[in-house]
């Protein structure tokens, strides 16, 4: 890094030291209208970049479709190296890290991007039921039958119980970006059952962040989103302990359950 660079005024010209800003990774669909927004707005807002790159993604949102994304992932990744070096990196999308696999993720991204944490929302998810205690859970995707099927087995085979799961039906993610906050509480409500846990809204395009407090107020429960799980997993991991927002969840009280404390999520 140049040390002496000299103005043309004749004054030396002082730099910043360079950790004095946490960096973030995003690697979010090149459909997505909602991951950015949602990470601002969660992330600590000083001292905090969040640099972002798009991936190559064609709707409809089918597995297929889904699963092209990863041989793209390490070129993604490699967009973003220059900016770091980075406290974690996230790829937003929830549907896609379960079929592509989490550890394949993982993998393409320090391919292109080094050795640094990895964060994908059903990962992080994982991570938000662990920490708030929670083994039985209600599950809202905005997909269709055939896109969730996966991310039920997903959660399935890691030991947590599936009290309903509900889909909107949906095949594009700009259309699930565009679900009313009324929507969304409605079929929250709808697909939460007495046993359950917890509730689980699941896509980073829908904007689901907006409504996380009144669904916990109306039900009793916490409520977990992909992208307010991967934020939480993000601050924490980047070191921010203490940033605990209130306004998005019960989550944000919670610090990373003890296995994953310097893991990637």
């Amino acid at each position: 890094m140049t040390t002496g660079a000299v103005s043309l005024s004749g004054q030396p010209v002082r730099f910043n030291d360079p950790s004095a800003t946490a960096r973030f990774g995003l690697i979010a669909l090149a459909t997505d209208l909602t991951s950015e927004r949602d990470l601002y707005r969660q992330l600590p807002a000083e001292n905090v970049a969040i640099h972002v790159t798009r991936v190559a993604f064609e709707n409809p949102t089918t597995p297929d479709n889904l699963r092209r994304m990863g041989p793209r992932l390490s070129e993604a990744a490699r967009l973003l190296a220059p900016s770091g070096p980075f406290r974690a990196i996230c790829y937003s999308c929830t549907a896609a890290s379960v079929v592509i696999g989490d550890e394949t993720v993982r993998g393409a991204i320090s391919e292109g991007a080094g050795d640094v944490p990895v964060v994908t929302p059903a990962g992080a998810a994982l991570m938000a039921f662990s920490a708030l205690g929670a083994q039985r859970i209600a599950v809202l995707t905005p997909y269709s039958v055939e896109t969730s099927e996966p991310l039920a087995a997903y959660f399935a085979a890691r030991g947590l119980g599936i009290t309903r799961f509900r889909c909107l039906g949906l095949e594009d993610d700009r259309d699930m970006a565009r679900v009313s906050n009324q929507s969304i509480i409605d079929a929250a409500l709808e697909a939460d059952t007495s046993d359950a846990e917890a509730i689980f809204l699941s896509c980073t395009g829908l904007p689901s962040v907006n409504v996380i407090a009144e669904i916990e107020q109306r039900t009793g429960k916490p409520v977990v989103s992909s992208n307010q799980a991967s934020a939480w997993a993000m601050a924490r991991i980047g070191g921010f302990d203490q940033h605990r927002p209130t306004e998005f969840g019960r989550l944000f009280a919670c610090p990373l359950p003890e296995p994953s404390l310097g893991d990637a999520a």
